[in-house]
């Protein structure tokens, strides 16, 4: 056999080699984390349909919500949540702003459902620190929000009742997929 034939035999050969050697390293496990309970699951799979259907139990009102909202939001979205020197987008006003110019996306004017708001902070507020509010809180501060922006009266108490039964300004300004399909 000619030396350039072993060479390209040889080097076949090590490509399988290794080939087979990477193949068998990828399948171990590295060893990261450990398998979530059920527990630990149910607590980060916990998003809240939009027609409320599986939403916890609990309630709150706007005057419990405005305390609450001192507390643990003023922090980041302003004292009143209409302020704009923050470094987040207002949470009160806009309300006829999404066809001009510089549209203003509050849950006020944007947000089609009343349960995303209450997912939304049930889920991702405080900031610092997420999923630690009660379900009363967050239904208290949902009904601040939704009181601060006009679209229910400051003697509303929020529940899982009530929620779903809000009508949000901007609530036909979105298509479903199914709709648009034909």
């Amino acid at each position: 056999m000619s030396a350039c034939r072993f060479a390209l035999a040889a080097g076949v050969l090590l490509a399988a080699a290794c080939a087979t050697e990477q193949n068998s390293a990828s399948t171990a496990s590295p060893h990261l984390g450990k398998a979530m309970t059920d527990v630990e699951l149910a607590f980060w799979d916990s998003a809240i349909l939009i027609d409320g259907s599986n939403l916890p139990a609990g309630s709150g009102s706007s005057a419990q919500g405005k305390v609450v909202y001192q507390q643990k939001c003023a922090a980041c979205h302003g004292a009143t949540g209409t302020e704009t020197d923050t470094r987040l987008t207002p949470l009160v006003g806009g309300r006829g702003s999404l066809a001009t110019a510089q549209p203003v996306r509050t849950l006020g004017s944007y947000w089609p459902y009343s349960t995303i708001v209450f997912d939304y902070i049930r889920r991702a507020m405080p900031y610092n620190a997420p999923k630690t509010l009660s379900n009363d809180e967050v239904y208290a501060l949902t009904a601040y929000l939704l009181q601060a922006n006009g679209i229910i009266g400051e003697a509303a108490v929020m529940d899982r009742t009530t929620l779903p039964a809000v009508q949000m300004p901007n609530r036909n300004g979105f298509v479903m997929a199914s709709e648009n399909v034909k």
